[in-house]
């Protein structure tokens, strides 16, 4: 418990103990309820109604209330009255409403008389129980209706939107238990460099790298095919990879195990640009030939972001060899740019 004292009028401020936050806030939702036929509806009498399917919001059932000769017979069929009302079994729910009359004409000038507007006004609207109804007896003159763009075809359309006023307490959490992050990616590492399980080794050039066919498989469909499709050879132990570096293999199996890619400068033990974007370029040339979907989108990301003068005709080649479309087009369009090629100083 914290104490709080002071001398010569200096104000202490004050230590809690413990905290707690109270959010009210509105759970939305909204329903479209379409009346086909409206000059038929007429005629009904006041106080008769055409009503919307029961829709859900808040956890609370809903239905739209029209009224095409009005709610009142005092207002002599001259207003149509349009009302949401509550539809569950369920009391004192507190809500704000939304209901609006839609423009056909695509102008965009809907009748919208919204509790949302003024919700800060008189607070939220409480219905006490199921039957309970929001809205207006006198939503529009009825003369001015069928004159209007809210009719066409003989149709009205009407959205409602309801939201249902809700509140939830947070406090700090009683327990202690830490959530520690995935080591998926280094535990699958580990079992890589140990070698424990391995059952292929990769001969490519002087060194030689086992793995796990099966995790190898689920990775790449490339090698799927080559251990387990219908001409596949499952028995196979070791094959000799003639077509990329020893480091850029080296890299790509770190990737198909941990799905990060390694540190580019530790592989190739040089800290330039240059070596990087070399690297990279290898890289995704093999994640291509193994078809490493995400690999090689990272690739082609991380070229763009290195792309300059010195590497743009290499990164053009490689994209266009490969037929990478946005690497390609990235690069056609730094090209394409005066500034970052010195525009300014060529002549023709």
């Amino acid at each position: 418990m914290s104490t709080v004292g002071g001398s010569g009028g200096v104000e202490q401020q004050l230590i809690p103990d413990s905290v707690s936050t109270s959010f009210i806030e509105t759970v939305n939702g909204s329903h479209q309820f379409t009346i086909k036929g409206y000059s038929l509806a007429k005629g009904m009498s006041p106080g008769k109604f055409i009503q919307s399917d029961v829709f859900s919001v808040g956890g609370y059932d809903w239905a739209i209330y029209f009224y095409p000769d009005g709610k009142n017979p005092e207002d002599q069929s001259l207003y149509i009255s349009l009302f949401i009302a509550l539809a569950s079994d369920s009391n004192d729910i507190r809500a704000l409403f939304e209901l609006t009359l839609m423009d056909q004409s695509g102008k965009g000038k809907h009748k919208v008389h919204s509790h949302f507007d003024r919700a800060l006004e008189g607070g939220p609207y409480t219905l006490k129980y199921k039957g309970s109804m929001w809205g207006y007896k006198r939503f529009f003159r009825r003369s001015a209706l069928e004159t209007s763009d809210y009719i066409k075809d003989d149709c009205l359309v009407v959205h409602c939107t309801v939201g249902v006023v809700r509140a939830r307490l947070e406090g700090p959490k009683q327990y202690g238990i830490v959530l520690p992050l995935s080591n998926m990616g280094q535990g699958l590492k580990d079992l890589l460099d140990s070698e424990v399980g391995c059952d292929i080794a990769f001969q490519v050039g002087d060194e030689t790298y086992k793995a796990h066919k099966l995790f190898l498989a689920a990775r790449s469909p490339v090698f799927r095919a080559q251990f387990f499709g219908p001409i596949g050879n499952n028995n196979v132990d070791r094959i000799v990879i003639d077509d990329i570096e020893p480091s850029i293999f080296k890299a790509m199996l770190s990737f198909i195990y941990t799905d990060v890619l390694p540190d580019v400068h530790e592989i190739t033990g040089s800290a330039s640009a240059s070596s990087f974007t070399n690297m990279i370029q290898h890289l995704l040339a093999a994640a291509d030939l193994y078809d490493l979907a995400r690999l090689k989108i990272l690739c082609e990301v991380l070229l763009c972001e290195k792309l300059d003068v010195d590497n743009v005709a290499t990164t053009l080649a490689l994209a266009e060899q490969h037929q990478f479309f946005q690497l390609k087009t990235f690069c056609l369009k730094f090209v394409a740019s005066p500034a970052n090629l010195g525009g300014d100083s060529m002549h023709d």
